[in-house]
This record gives structure tokens, sequence and C-alpha cells, in this order.
């Protein structure tokens, strides 16, 4: 059965900035859509001026994967929305965030700290290595991803310590980043990916567009136990007290 992906974009450069348009003339939302498109999946997008985001409580069931581009509207985000994904990512969904999304209510929700860094824009080259090789993200991709022109992040990350880490990013300005976090939260699984700046063609790269495509192989869903909380009065083995 195809991964049932959700892109989710904000939307908001692509309205206000020519050179966006111009990158991506469909959206972020509709390059990345475009690639898992070709992938075998089935893909939908959204964004955030509509009705809920997009994401309403039937999309948010039909979706396995859920990818999370934004930058200057964090704040316009719903919380009741927020706290659908939330326990959604909890029951099993999975959840990519790209770039900026680093500051989204849901990432910060998710991870419990400020999700803080620092930046520099001035179009530098990156390399990102893989420094988990045998991760399933990491399948198909050299040892080193080299990106021309980027927006530079740099630690300090105030992000938890991840459960794998698969890409360390060196800028040519000096600074490293911590570019491919893997967490797990409830069921759910999580991959924060750094590069995807909306002014140059990071999604257009096919090693990038590989590392998406193996991330939502990797957070999808599987048919694991639903735990259970809460009083259990019954045991599983006689019990005589």
């Amino acid at each position: 059965m195809a991964i049932r992906v959700t892109v989710w974009n904000e939307g908001r450069h692509e309205q206000i900035n020519e050179e966006v348009r111009r990158v991506y003339p469909e959206g972020i939302h509709g390059a990345i859509a475009n690639h898992l498109l070709t992938q075998g999946m089935k893909v939908r997008t959204a964004t955030l001026d509509e009705p809920e985001h997009g994401l309403t409580d039937e999309v948010l069931a039909d979706t396995d994967v859920l990818i999370w581009w934004a930058h200057i509207a964090h704040h316009e985000v719903s919380d009741e929305v927020v706290d659908k994904v939330y326990q959604r990512v909890l029951d099993g969904m999975g959840l990519i965030v790209l770039h900026s999304g680093h500051f989204s209510k849901i990432f910060r929700k998710l991870m419990g700290t400020t999700c803080d860094l620092k930046w520099r824009e001035i179009g530098e080259k990156e390399r990102l290595w893989v420094v988990e090789p045998g991760h399933p993200i990491a399948e198909g991709i050299g040892e080193y991803i080299e990106l021309p022109n980027t927006e530079m992040y740099g630690e300090r990350f105030d992000i938890p310590a991840p459960d794998t880490l698969v890409f360390i990013s060196w800028f040519a300005g000096g600074e490293v980043f911590r570019s491919g976090c893997c967490y797990h939260r409830g069921r759910g699984k999580i991959f924060y990916f750094r590069p995807g700046h909306e002014t140059f063609p990071i999604f257009h790269n096919k090693d990038i567009q590989r590392v998406l495509t193996n991330a939502v192989r990797w957070a999808a869903p599987v048919d694991g136990p639903v735990p259970r909380f809460g009083h259990h009065p019954e045991p599983l083995e006689k019990f005589e007290g």
C-alpha cells in the first residue's frame, strides 16, 4: 500500500517574493510533493491559509507522514491544529520538519525546548556529512552532500540529544550543525532535516530528494502494539494475594 504523505507549507514567501516564485513556481510544497509522487507515494499538500490550515481531522487521519515547512508565520498556526498534529504523532504518524520549521509550534512542543540556533544568510557552501551510514535515511547517499549556496545554521542548536544523528553540517564560514536528527515520541517517529531555504533550489537537489524519500519511508507508521495506560486491574497471570 502506498505511503500517504501530506506536505504542509505556510505558503507565504511564494505570495510576496518573486525570487521564491522563480525557484519554486509551484511552491515549496509543490516541489516536494511532485518528487514524492514519482516515488509511488500518495501525496497531498496543505497550506496555512486553508480552513484549519488544511489539516482537518479527515486529512490527518489519512496521513501516514506529515512534512512541515514554515518560516515567517509560525505564530499564525492555531494551537488547536498543533494539538491535533501532536496527538497524531503520539499515535504513530511520522513527522518530518524542514529547515526553519525548527521554530514551529509543533516541533517545539514535541522537543520541549526553545529550538533556537545561530544563523547567517550569505549563500555559503555547506557539506552535510553522513555520520550514521547504516541508517535507512542515508541509503543511497555518498559520504556527504555538498550544497554550493545555503543559509548557515550553527550550534548551539537548543534541542534534546537526538535518538540518532544522521547528518552533521559544516559551513564555509566555519560553523557546524546537527542537520539530520531522529526522534521517537509515543508511537511516532520525527526527523528534523536542516536544508531548505526558500530562495535556494535545495529541494531540486537529487541527494536532498533522496533523503526526503528515505525519511518518509523511515517515518511511516508500523503495525506495532498500541500501549495501554492507566489503571489495569486484571493481571496477566493468575495471582492470589
